[in-house]
């Protein structure tokens, strides 16, 4: 009984392994194919993007509140671990009951493809991805499954053993090598870098005032005044980023206007440009969060192009949507008063980076992202917000999104050991197209005090602070909040990021001694 027991479960993992080579087989095959006929019908990628678009907003906040900008790589991590537990199980099934396994596996196929015929721009071969996948990974599986020792009660010989090892190890490294070539394929696709790196932006006919020297209070650890593109956060649905070639890109403007017009590259650029320092929030910053940064941005204002299109009176909301298919709701208001509202094609001197939103994005002050930022913007439909809802609004976050007035500590770090005598604590303060005033901060509870605020660059971004602390032995608590130039004061009242951003006041706690 013993050996029949050894010889089922020999037979079971053989199984698995088994399902296992054959979903890396059609991976391979699937991402190998997609990097060839049409890259954003990654099988992977498209799934993932389904679930991106299917979770609620409490399961976003929490992936960011987890994982911050890696997000994208821990959902493809999870789509790996779950897809290896279900190839596993098909090979069990299979082994048990011949075409079970191979119908779960062949579902997983048409679940990418049909995901990537209904996404939004899916090309004329978005099918073939999820259906090559489909199909390498039920033939396979099932000339595997003919390696598989189906008696369990005959003990494997060691030849059966090498032989089964060699189909499957060999099945698993051509679905690697197909990875690896795919990649490569996608890779040599990739000449929108070259292009990027090729063009060279119009001089602002509005360029912005040059950076206060006191803006900056040069203390180390805290955030910088300008984020450099490199370390500015990002935070979008997508997947796989778009790649669209300038010349190819068309701005569509329509809905509730005098007349449609449609812009292209060549006519963008040729328009008066301007520059603008602006900081961005994502509205799931948590209370003290990174998800935020300052850059200055090139660009034509919205509300020209808006003016040239002739908006209806009753239009309220600007319905923005990217090329992959992203939409948000912007208040009009925000777009046709004086802000730098913009279509950005330059961040900090340069061409927008690619996962920024190149060749062209919204740059909005005093909006969350999820209601103004859209990168890799297509088009912007002129309606209502009693017509039409936004892709987060849809899902339950607020439609209009101002950021709220914040402040964070940055020096010293939460939890750090810093010694007893002179010190300083540092931080950050926000609230964009309001502006800052003042930051108050306490320690231990005590009396607030105020802080040293650095020259601001404009009320569209945020400001350095410091106050000189004399830092006693022992554990300490400290707050800050932050008064607004309307003279408003940071509220303590706790609150989520959703639906419309979270607020509080910055605590850490450090050791001293």
């Amino acid at each position: 009984m013993a050996h029949v027991m050894t010889a089922r479960r020999r037979v079971r993992l053989r199984a698995a392994a088994a399902g296992l080579s054959a979903a890396v087989l059609a991976v391979g095959a699937g991402e190998l194919v997609a990097a060839i006929v049409e890259p954003a019908a990654s099988p992977v990628a498209v799934i993932g993007s389904g679930l991106i678009d299917l979770a609620p907003a409490w399961a976003k906040d929490t992936a960011i509140a987890l994982f911050g900008t890696g997000d994208k790589a821990a959902l493809i991590t999870g789509i790996a671990i779950v897809l290896a537990a279900v190839a596993a199980l098909s090979g069990i099934l299979e082994a048990r009951r011949a075409g079970i396994g191979a119908v779960v596996l062949g579902a997983l196929g048409a679940l990418a493809l049909v995901v990537a015929m209904t996404r939004p721009g899916a090309g004329p071969f978005a099918w073939l991805p999820g259906l090559v996948a489909g199909v390498v990974a039920v033939v396979a599986l099932r000339l595997l499954m003919r390696v598989v020792k189906p008696i369990p009660y005959l003990r494997a010989e060691p030849e059966e053993r090498r032989r089964f090892l060699l189909w499957t190890a060999g099945v698993a490294a051509a679905g690697v090598a197909a990875l690896i070539v795919g990649n490569v394929a996608r890779g040599a696709t990739r000449s929108i870098e070259a292009v990027r790196a090729a063009l060279r932006l119009p001089s602002a006919a509005r360029p912005a005032a040059p950076v206060p020297a006191s803006a900056d209070l040069g203390i180390p650890g805290l955030a910088p005044i300008v984020t450099p593109n490199a370390d500015f956060y990002r935070i979008d649905t997508a997947l796989i980023v778009p790649r669209i070639d300038p010349a190819d890109w068309r701005l569509r403007i329509h809905g509730m206007v005098d007349r449609e017009i449609v812009v292209t590259w060549d006519e963008l650029l040729a328009l008066p440009m301007q520059e603008s320092y602006v900081t961005l929030a994502c509205v799931s910053n948590e209370v003290g969060g990174s998800l935020i940064g300052n850059a200055r941005w090139l660009g034509h204002p919205v509300r020209e192009l808006l003016a040239r299109a002739g908006v209806d009176a009753d239009a309220d909301m600007v319905l923005s949507t990217s090329s992959d298919g992203f939409t948000a709701s912007t208040p009009i208001e925000a777009l046709t008063d004086d802000r730098d509202a913009l279509l950005a094609v330059g961040m900090n001197g340069d061409p927008l980076p690619i996962e920024h939103g190149f060749p062209v994005r919204m740059v909005v002050p005093g909006l969350y992202g999820y209601v103004s930022a859209t990168k890799w913007v297509v088009d912007l439909e002129v309606t209502r917000f009693d017509r039409a809802t936004a892709y987060w609004t849809t899902r339950g976050w607020s439609d209009r999104g101002p950021v709220k007035l914040q402040s964070r500590i940055d020096v010293p770090r939460r939890g750090q050991s810093i010694d007893p005598g002179d010190a300083v604590i540092a931080g950050m303060a926000w609230q964009q197209h309001v502006g800052v005033e003042g930051v108050e901060v306490r320690v231990d509870g005590g009396a607030w005090q105020r802080a040293e605020v650095a020259s601001p660059i404009s009320a569209d971004t945020w400001v350095q602070w410091r106050l000189p602390w004399t830092a006693t032995t022992g554990s300490h608590s400290i707050e800050c909040r932050a008064v607004s130039t309307d003279g408003d004061t940071q509220t303590s009242q706790p609150a989520a990021p959703a639906p419309d951003g979270a607020q509080g006041w910055h605590r850490i706690d450090v050791a001293v001694g």
